[in-house]
């Protein structure tokens, strides 16, 4: 007969909330996986500053799937590690790579907002407020992508003018103190 531990035993069903959250969870690590390959693209093209920025990116959206998680245990739901699905490798010129990253913050603002609402529907007010950290994340996340497409576009393709810019104004200053605990530690 197999064993059961207490804490599966009084584990809580499953709300549309915890179902969008789980679904989040695919989201944010398919999301890393994503800045990952955009990383290794930059860095293959010798382009150290961008590759630095999405490399860091992909830690963050790590970091922001296993604050999901740690959510999920601490509210005593099953959390399944889910796999990430296909990420997009080829590309024609770096502009398309800020667009990528774009259209994917966009993405996850889209997801975020409708966690929000259906943690409110379900008058989970924890999980309403627990989703306010993500949705001020995410306002940041569009801007700064925002502004690299701009800037891709101002500097008319010299990449060594966008290389500046990151390096100067989109460098990580680790301050997010305010960020939900992340399960096995926030890297």
């Amino acid at each position: 007969m197999p064993t059961t531990t207490k804490k599966q035993n009084s584990q809580q069903p499953r709300s549309k909330f915890y179902e969008l959250l789980q679904g989040q969870v695919h989201n944010e690590f398919h999301a890393s996986q994503q800045y990952t390959a955009l990383a290794v693209w930059f860095d293959n093209e010798d382009l150290p500053e961008l590759a630095k920025f999405f490399y860091a990116q992909a830690i963050e959206e790590r970091n922001h799937a296993m604050a999901l998680v740690q959510y999920m245990m601490d509210t005593d739901h099953h959390v399944t590690i889910p796999s990430t699905g296909e990420v997009r490798n080829e590309f024609s010129n770096a502009k398309e790579l800020a667009e990528l990253a774009l259209e994917q913050e966009k993405e996850v603002t889209s997801d975020i907002k409708t966690l929000t609402k259906a943690a409110r529907s379900e008058d989970d007010f924890l999980g309403e407020q627990f989703m306010q950290w993500f949705l001020k994340e995410q306002v940041e996340e569009v801007a700064t992508m925002s502004t690299l497409v701009n800037v891709f576009d101002r500097a008319d393709g010299n990449l060594f003018e966008v290389e500046r810019f990151v390096h100067k104004h989109l460098q990580s200053d680790d301050a997010d103190d305010d960020m939900p605990e992340v399960a096995g530690g926030k890297l």
